[in-house]
């Protein structure tokens, strides 16, 4: 079945199931367990990122991959202008902005405000096996990058 021939509330809802898995992925970056963004992949998922050559394949490569961020990093993404375009009944891709607010040796506390150290979008894929919608490819491309910056105490530059 081609996009063109799904019932309009079936595009809605896998729009919606792959918006969901878009908040998801930074939602367990940030807040929870970052190894398990691996499981918003499917088993032969993709997370690359074409400057640097960087090119994670398979789901234990990526939980290993994400598992291994620092465990003092504090960030925070904001994702905006979410475009999904069903392509299929089981497939679609999607655009999303992104900007990142990232400081490692975090301890506690706030931290004053500080620029991002990434701007750019997100490419992505989205498959859609066993009635579970999950991404395919996430591809990163950068506008804007920084290094991210150490704290030298809580709280502190």
């Amino acid at each position: 079945m081609n996009a063109d021939a799904l019932d309009p509330m079936a595009r809605l809802l896998a729009e919606r199931a792959c918006e969901r898995l878009i908040v998801e992925f930074v939602h367990r970056l940030d807040l929870g367990d970052p190894s398990s963004v691996a499981d918003l992949f499917t088993q032969d998922g993709v997370w690359e990122w074409p400057v640097g050559d960087r090119r994670i394949a398979g789901q234990d490569a990526l939980r290993v991959y994400f598992g291994g961020r620092p465990a003092d990093r504090l960030s925070r993404r904001i994702c905006t202008n979410i475009l999904v375009t069903v392509t299929s009944a089981d497939a679609a891709a999607a655009t999303t902005y992104f900007t990142t607010y990232r400081v490692d040796g975090y301890s506690e506390g706030l931290v004053p405000p500080r620029p991002p150290v990434q701007v750019g979008h997100y490419e992505d894929t989205f498959r859609k096996v066993d009635g579970t919608w999950l991404l395919s490819t996430r591809t990163l491309f950068l506008s804007f990058a920084g290094p991210t910056e150490r704290l030298t105490g809580p709280g502190q530059p």
